[in-house]
């Protein structure tokens, strides 16, 4: 696929199925994720080991836990490690999709959302009738804790921008923003990997994270240095945390807005994308009669 949308006003679907298989970052298993065309609104989870029709809808009613990831709870059972998928579709301007999931996790593959965008790419988009207009902020929200914040503004279209500061010199404090287009997340988001500190791998291990991470799926700083360079970009720990921020709001449908991470997480980005979607259920009482 040469040419990505060139903007997210449109309606599109899969042309064709995706299945990847890889390891779970945290649990370490064994996962399958199959995507199929839909044309049903929005992204929808069903399983790959429990076959029918029934799927339920994405929305972030459905994060249950935030630690290290954005995992979801359908019923008796928990998807984690949902944001890079969730990211390269939003990202790419797949508004639509089945996805089909066994295991607890989706596979993490090498990081990052480029996997999931070449296998996009590979698929094809196929146009749909037009949708509803993708909605509008209209008021600002802010949301903070752990001496973090995310804030949304009302703006003509999606910009997304971060800010992170770690003690590590190999990263220290980082800012990148842009104004979002397929392309733009393609070129300069997709391909960033997720990282973390080499001081904290064994306690995390010990808490039963990370078990599938590895230096081929995961940047691992070690205070000066990183321990499996080069990096994709001189400052691709900022953007894996703008990837997470898109992925997290991908629950909502990616509204017009202005949105800024300063230390973000996945607690404060589905916490945002909470207020987000209660803000646009609101929308209309906004409006002047």
């Amino acid at each position: 696929m040469k040419d990505w949308p060139a903007d997210y006003a449109g309606s599109f679907t899969l042309a064709g199925e995706i299945e990847l298989t890889g390891v779970g970052l945290h649990s370490g298993a064994a996962c399958r994720l199959r995507l199929l065309p839909s044309q049903l609104p929005g992204y929808r989870l069903g399983w790959l080991d429990e076959p029918g029709p029934e799927t339920v809808s994405l929305t972030p009613a459905l994060v249950s836990e935030t630690t290290l990831c954005t995992a979801l709870r359908v019923g008796p059972r928990r998807l984690a490690t949902v944001e890079h998928l969730l990211a390269a579709l939003a990202g790419t301007g797949v508004t639509q999709v089945e996805i089909r999931a066994e295991g607890p996790e989706v596979p993490l593959l090498d990081g990052s959302a480029l996997p999931w965008v070449e296998a996009i790419a590979t698929a094809g988009l196929h146009p749909l009738p037009a949708g509803p207009d993708r909605p509008h902020l209209h008021r600002p929200i802010t949301v903070h804790g752990s001496g973090g914040f995310v804030t949304a503004l009302p703006a003509p279209q999606l910009h997304l921008g971060a800010a992170i500061e770690f003690a590590e010199p190999a990263i220290g404090r980082q800012v990148f923003s842009l104004a979002l287009t397929p392309a733009a997340f393609v070129a300069e988001i997709a391909p960033a990997r997720t990282f973390g500190l080499r001081s904290q791998v064994d306690q995390l291990r010990a808490a039963g994270l990370i078990r599938g991470g590895a230096l081929d799926n995961a940047l691992v700083c070690d205070g000066p240095n990183w321990l499996n360079p080069p990096l994709r970009y001189p400052d691709e720990p900022v953007r894996h945390k703008i990837l997470d921020l898109l992925g997290d709001l991908a629950l909502v449908g990616l509204p017009c807005a202005q949105v800024f991470a300063f230390r973000g997480s996945h607690r404060l980005h589905s916490d945002l994308a909470s207020a987000v979607a209660a803000a646009l259920a609101d929308a209309p009482a906004l409006l002047p009669v």
